[in-house]
């Protein structure tokens, strides 16, 4: 047994940031290349959605150890709204009022926003799915 095994929590929280890091990869890619050809706030919203998919798929997998549904794929998006809304006041007032460059401003707002998402993420997850047998 190893230290993870003996500690579910600091396994989630890790497994949590992993997924984070490689979902905030793939939407930071995402959102710069679209940024060249759309508004930042229209590529923002295409990479949090692509985000959405991929956070559902690894947190429900691996983080939290659920069972995947449809059911629990449509409905996982409704707990988002709160973080992309909060997100995008967010993306804006460090772009227009704070003067922090468009390409850095998603980051920042990533980083503010890990607590909410996990929260968040963890409350429905485990209310909405049954846990995956061993």
């Amino acid at each position: 047994m190893t230290f993870l095994d003996k500690n579910p929590r600091i396994r989630r929280w890790i497994s949590f940031l992993v997924g984070g890091c490689l979902n905030t990869g793939l939407t930071y890619c995402i959102y710069l290349l679209l940024s060249l050809l759309v508004n930042y706030q229209a590529a923002y919203a295409v990479a949090y959605l692509a985000g959405i998919a991929f956070s559902y798929a690894f947190n429900s997998k691996i983080v939290f150890q659920v069972e995947r549904s449809w059911k629990g794929l449509l409905l996982y998006p409704s707990v988002y709204l709160i973080q992309y809304l909060t997100g995008a006041v967010l993306l804006q007032l460090l772009v227009e009022k704070l003067n922090l460059s468009k390409n850095l401003a998603p980051i920042a707002v990533i980083i503010l926003l890990i607590p909410l998402s996990y929260t968040l993420s963890k409350i429905f997850i485990k209310i909405m799915h049954k846990p995956m047998h061993p």
